[in-house]
């Protein structure tokens, strides 16, 4: 008999080979089976996963810090989804709530009635803040309300938001009173404001409204459609939701990895007892599905606490309730089934480079050599959906555009992360020689990079994406600031209203020069009319035409002589206005219009005149005609309205809260347009901040991580650590190692990081035709949290370090 098989023993054996104590005869009735093949259904799925989660559950302090890393970066991954899939469902709410309270005219007016209200609108400033206010005269007993609104308030009195009571009672706000001269009878619902910190009142008129000042309704909720939104809004939009979704989804990636190293030495263990490596990899599985179902109930807690900030918030003038911020149920049921299937996705696809062994080994697979050739491809791709968009004469917002425009937003941020793990191994391929402590690093990161480089590819992605998205805010803010400070040199504000004669003119001219800080006011009336250009076929022109006096007239023109009943053209449309051509005074300017003509023939008297400004300069209307009073029927045109231009003092304080006092009292319905206030500052800027300070939370987060991963790299290498320190090795030669170990992916990165985020920001900024400007403060300050994050990592990698190096740790059994 062989030596190396055992002896039948009297008890069997698993080497016996038949004999009297063998039960494996043909004919024992108690036969044993054959072994059992491992389960790999779903009851062998949810036994590993729940054991995995217990073990994650029970791994005392250590496994504990970590899952709580790993529940903070999926809770903040979630909080972010939750949030970014409550867009749809705002805009919904916002919208749906604007539609609800608002009627801006019926095709067809209904008579006066019992149940018809005349309705106007008043917006206002006051120190850059919009106002919107509504004003209403009832024609009968039961008028209808607008929702927030039991009841219209009496003549002279109106209802306002809690936002504007607040204004309005603050001390500073008096000129603001004197302006909304009613009196508050109560307070608007939350069912009739967009949101908590809207200002907005509905007033009564003491006095009837006539048309065209007003118009008549019978309800509220007439068929209402937002207003698309402009370029630069939806691609900054867009590109504020890759900035914040792509390194959250990375962060999420390399948070279920968190603690690899221990989890395997664990598993290792379970091998010993009889595991196979299928059941080691379930059981892994269940502990990162611990930690991503804690940061799921998490983050939706973050989400349900955040959402209450919505109420403070205000972007672009949008300011919503927070109950307003609510995900979707679809949404909420994919973020609730992916996260958790991410997490055990991850997990399997980080165990299938590694097999566990029994008695503490873990022996990794062959290295397979990182290839070039594919890493480029996603940046590639990337790039190949952007440059055509960049290239367009416009920015077009069609579904193709927005899909092409995020796809080549996140490919370009994520071919970041494929290439940083290729570059790292080609420059500590290359790097030899230098201090002991350099080369320590190396060749640490020589033998294994993948968990630095999964830790820094969340800090890549992160400041990539943030300076490309500052680059934006950046150009679109500058352009902004550039045409405000154009069309603002000259301090001057316009105002328009209807018109019905020329002394309502004049009197509204001596009021806004009596205004404090006025300095100048000049005013017209302005009416379309249309004319045949006489080619067979062709589609009739329009021109515009200024009446005033022959002093306003001179403002706009030079005028060799003028009186009162004189009529000039400037030859704006070459020949086709003469002296004795027939126009009509009442145009259609859309095909819902009715056709009521009101012919009128260019007097033959008329002479030529040159404008001023003949220029298309802005702010300046283009006139055709200039009349004087008594050369037109004012009443016969169809939209007759009175222009004015008024210049004012800058150093006369709060000039232009006079300015529009006046205009309240001439017209209330009045409306300004000026280049006074530039609102877009300050929404930019709020905007750079919390994209700032969410790229902050998310690198700090990243570094948390990266902490985790340095320091379990070092409890692996104690016994080397030990070995070291009982030749004499100096601290200080091991912490500068854990340094370089710890900056030279970061610094890499950050460089991936800056070139892409340069490049992206730039084909962004192409995009909307604006001049490319690079936020260096920015680009300065994220690279700067970058190498704090180093030393961050370094610090708190210092006491485990130093902890190690004893050479008690050389201590065998």
């Amino acid at each position: 008999m062989s030596p190396l098989r055992p002896r039948a023993g009297r008890d069997g054996g698993p080497g016996d080979d038949g004999g009297p104590g063998d039960d494996r005869g043909h004919g024992g009735d108690h036969s044993p089976r054959a072994p059992a093949s491992p389960r790999t259904g779903p009851a062998a799925w949810a036994r590993d996963l729940a054991m995995g989660m217990r073990l994650a559950a029970g791994g005392g302090r250590e496994g504990w810090i970590r899952t709580a890393l790993t529940a903070a970066g999926v809770a903040l991954g979630v909080a972010v989804l939750l949030l970014g899939s409550s867009v749809p469902t705002l805009m919904d709410s916002l919208h749906g709530r604007e539609k609800a309270r608002e009627n801006l005219g019926q095709l067809h007016e209904p008579p006066p009635a019992d149940d018809t209200v005349r309705y106007t609108s008043t917006d206002t400033v006051f120190h850059g803040a919009p106002i919107r206010g509504r004003l209403v005269h009832p024609d009968g007993a039961h008028p209808p309300v607008p929702p927030g609104v039991r009841q219209l308030p009496g003549p002279g009195r109106m209802l306002v938001s809690p936002a504007l009571k607040e204004l309005l009672d603050s001390h500073d706000s008096a000129l603001l009173r004197e302006r909304l001269d009613y009196r508050v009878a109560g307070i608007i619902g939350d069912e009739g404001l967009t949101g908590p910190r809207e200002l907005t009142y509905f007033a009564q008129s003491a006095t009837p409204l006539a048309a065209p000042d007003s118009y008549r309704i019978d309800h509220f909720g007439k068929d209402w459609h937002a207003p698309p939104m402009r370029a630069p809004a939806v691609v900054l939009l867009i590109m504020t939701c890759v900035a914040l979704m792509t390194p959250v989804l990375v962060f999420i990636g390399t948070s279920v990895r968190f603690g690899n190293e221990r989890r395997e030495r664990r598993l290792a263990a379970l091998r010993l007892v009889g595991a196979d490596v299928p059941t080691t990899r379930r059981i892994a599985s269940g502990e990162a599905l611990f930690g991503s179902l804690l940061g799921l109930v998490a983050g939706g807690a973050l989400f349900l606490g955040g959402r209450q900030c919505a109420s403070v918030i205000t972007l672009w003038g949008i300011n919503v309730f927070p109950a307003d911020v609510a995900p979707g149920p679809l949404a909420v049921a994919l973020i609730a089934v992916l996260v958790p299937t991410a997490a055990v996705a991850v997990t399997l696809f980080a165990q299938r480079g590694v097999t566990v062994e029994p008695l503490g080994i873990v022996r990794h697979r062959p290295p397979v050599r990182r290839r070039l050739w594919w890493r480029p491809a996603l940046p590639a791709v990337g790039a190949l959906l952007l440059v055509p968009l960049a290239r367009e004469s416009a920015w077009r917002d069609t579904p193709l555009n927005t899909v092409r425009l995020a796809a080549g937003a996140m490919l370009l941020l994520l071919g970041v992360t494929a290439l940083l793990p290729w570059l790292v191994d080609a420059v500590v391929g290359r790097l030899h020689g230098g201090p002991v402590s350099w080369q320590l690093a190396v060749r640490r990161l020589q033998l294994n990079s993948g968990s630095a480089t999964r830790a820094v590819s969340g800090i890549t992605v992160a400041v990539a994406g943030a300076i490309a998205i500052h680059m934006l805010l950046t150009g679109m803010q500058a352009g902004f600031a550039q045409a405000y400070a154009e069309s603002g040199k000259l301090p001057r504000i316009g105002l328009w209203g209807n018109a019905r004669d020329w002394p309502q003119v004049q009197r509204a001219l001596t009021a806004l020069r009596a205004t404090p800080g006025v300095t100048a006011a000049r005013g017209t009336i302005d009416g379309g009319l249309s004319y045949t250009t006489g080619r067979p076929g062709s589609a009739a022109g329009f021109a515009t035409i200024a009446i005033g006096s022959c002093a306003e007239l001179r403002t706009l023109a030079r005028l060799d002589s003028c009186r009162d009943g004189d009529l000039f053209l400037t030859g704006a449309r070459g020949h086709t206005l003469t002296p004795g051509a027939t126009v009509d005074l009442n145009p259609r300017y859309t095909a819902a219009e009715p056709v009521r003509p009101h012919p009128w023939k260019i007097p033959t008297t008329a002479r030529d005149a040159r404008l001023r400004h003949p220029g298309r300069a802005p702010g300046r209307v283009h006139y055709d005609l200039l009349a004087t009073p008594a050369a037109v029927d004012i009443g016969r045109f169809g939209y007759p309205t009175a222009e004015y231009q008024i210049d004012f003092d800058r150093d006369t304080p709060d000039a232009v809260e006079h300015l529009r006092n006046t205009a309240a009292r001439i017209d209330p319905t009045m409306n300004e347009f000026s280049a006074v206030d530039n609102p877009h500052d300050a929404q930019y800027s709020s905007v750079r901040n919390g994209l700032f300070t969410g790229a902050v939370i998310t690198l700090l987060l990243i570094g948390s991580g990266l902490i985790i991963s340095t320091v379990e790299q070092l409890h692996e290498r104690r016994r080397l650590l030990s070995t070291l320190d009982a030749y004499g090795t100096r601290r200080s030669t091991l912490s500068w190692s854990v340094l370089w170990q710890t900056a030279l992916p970061v610094a890499l990165g950050l460089g991936l990081a800056l070139g892409c985020g340069l490049a992206l920001g730039t084909l962004l900024l192409t995009m909307l035709d604006t001049a490319v400007t690079v936020d260096i403060p920015v680009v300065a300050g994220m690279t700067g949290i970058g190498g704090g994050v180093i030393l961050f990592v370094t610090a708190l990698s210092l006491p485990p370090l130093w902890r190690l190096m004893r050479p008690d740790g050389l201590r065998t059994e």
